[in-house]
């Protein structure tokens, strides 16, 4: 069922983004505790998401899914922004994170390890690479698990 909400609420939430200038990051339905959460991260395409932003979304997208109503049984609405330490899942995310410094966690050993942190230098469909204390390190697509912006300490 999640998965099917997910995907719902994915072509709901769409034009809503769209008309605002923004983009869907990320989205989770999940169960904690005995409460249902829907949670969306949305950001600007240009510029950083703010309250209105968040507020706008919320509002719209609640009215919507009351019309639409495709979700069983009652839930929590949140929307917000993804935060410093964003995800990266999408082409268009690991473009942009050209040049910042990123968490990669890997399905299987590379290089022998599974965890890299370091300065994304490069993008391709099926190549990533990361300079790993002062090395590139290439990572291919399909072995990423997880990836993410970090900050540096």
């Amino acid at each position: 069922m999640s998965q099917q909400v997910v995907e719902t609420v994915e072509q709901l939430a769409a034009p809503i983004l769209a008309a605002e200038g923004l983009e869907l990051v990320d989205i989770t339905f999940q169960k904690e505790g005995k409460n249902w959460y829907l949670r969306l991260f949305i950001d600007k395409i240009e510029g950083r998401v703010d309250l209105d932003d968040i507020s706008r979304v919320s509002e719209k997208l609640s009215e919507e899914l009351d019309r639409v109503d495709p979700i069983p049984g009652a839930y929590f609405l949140e929307v917000s922004s993804p935060g410093a330490e964003r995800p990266l899942k999408k082409p268009r995310d690991f473009e942009r994170a050209v040049g910042k410094f990123v968490h990669i966690t890997t399905l299987e050993p590379v290089a022998g390890r599974n965890k890299f942190e370091g300065t994304l230098t490069a993008y391709a469909p099926d190549v990533l690479t990361v300079e790993v204390e002062g090395k590139p390190v290439e990572i291919p697509f399909d072995k990423v698990s997880k990836a993410r912006l970090a900050i540096v300490f």
